[in-house]
């Protein structure tokens, strides 16, 4: 893969990282295209930290960053929503507030809890907690319409106490189905993250079968991104992505261009 679609600096929360350093990165792996996608968790307060930045100063710092890397690669300006039933309006505003090239819609909080803390799984079944989750996911793609792909769709499995033990495809195939067939019949698409690799998970997000599914039922708009947080996790297994998407069907990828599909072969 060329272009790596979700990457995180210092505008983020949970990230250190400046851009140079990532784009440096990419650059140093022989990517072509970056999309900077960080964090606007509205209503997601960490040690008394909202999950937001600056927008205008994002935008500045962005475009300083396409002008000196312009000759040496392609540089787009993205975001990561954090979905919430109530935000539909709230995100609505936001994107229109500058020109984007990529909005992508994820899922960290369910009924105002992170999976990314133990407490979201005490005294319950992992399994229970997916099915929560995926529940939440397809009210919030109801709910939240200005997003162009559903990100990391399985993410809550990188935190479970068992992880992927409690875990397939075919054990929550009825809601997952509902939320691919909703984001299908809107326009919209998902994304491979690996990220789910670096965590030990013996799957990208989604699940393999998962994307196999998406794709038998006519899924095509499938960004790829490594969800690095660190310069050194840019791209990262992306050689192992077109084996994964050549399993599964798919002879294309996607890259978003000021919110427009660019299908781009394998």
């Amino acid at each position: 893969m060329l272009s790596d679609c979700h990457m995180h600096t210092e505008f983020s929360l949970d990230c250190e990282a400046s851009p140079r350093a990532m784009i440096e990165s990419a650059i140093a792996k022989g990517l072509d295209a970056v999309c900077i996608t960080d964090h606007e968790d509205k209503d997601y307060v960490s040690e008394g930290n909202q999950w937001t930045f600056d927008v205008g100063q994002y935008f500045a710092r962005m475009r300083e960053m396409q002008k000196e890397y312009g000759e040496r690669i392609s540089v787009r300006i993205g975001v990561e929503i954090g979905l919430q039933p109530h935000l539909g309006e709230y995100y609505q505003s936001y994107v229109r507030q500058k020109p984007f090239d990529f909005v992508i819609g994820s899922v960290h909080l369910i009924k105002t809890r992170d999976p990314y803390y133990r407490e979201f799984f005490e005294g319950r079944r992992d399994r229970d907690a997916y099915e929560e989750t995926f529940a939440e996911t397809y009210e919030n793609i109801q709910k939240v319409n200005d997003f162009d792909v559903l990100g990391h769709l399985d993410y809550v499995t990188r935190y479970g106490k068992h992880q992927a033990e409690e875990y397939s495809y075919a054990g929550f195939a009825d809601i997952i189905d509902q939320i691919l067939k909703y984001l299908i019949e809107h326009g919209k698409g998902i994304e491979l993250n690996t990220a789910g690799l670096k965590y030990g998970l013996p799957y990208a997000h989604p699940h393999t079968d998962v994307l196999k599914r998406y794709r038998k039922m006519g899924g095509e708009i499938l960004t790829i991104g490594s969800d690095a947080h660190k310069p050194e996790h840019v791209a990262y297994d992306f050689q192992k992505v077109p084996e994964i998407l050549e399993s599964c069907g798919f002879r294309y990828y996607t890259e978003f261009v000021g919110r427009k599909p660019v299908f781009r072969k394998i």
